[in-house]
């Protein structure tokens, strides 16, 4: 299920804090699912980058906000 290299850091990650790979999974998913999606992206997150709420065609028409005037 995981790539093979991925699989070998994550056992030796768990080893070394002396827990189960299942449960060095399991804490990773808790973390990463209860932070909220913007602190996920550091660029967004940083409010001197994005001020405010990302437009819904961002990603479609990203051009247009980047290299218009």
């Amino acid at each position: 299920m995981l790539p093979r290299e991925l699989k070998r850091r994550a056992d030796e990650r768990a080893r070394r804090r002396g827990v189960s790979l299942g449960e060095l999974v399991r804490e990773s998913l808790t973390a990463y699912l209860t932070e909220p999606a913007s602190a996920q992206d550091s660029l967004l997150s940083d409010r001197a980058v994005c001020r405010r709420r990302a437009p819904k065609d961002l990603a479609a028409d990203h051009d247009r906000y980047l290299y218009d005037e």
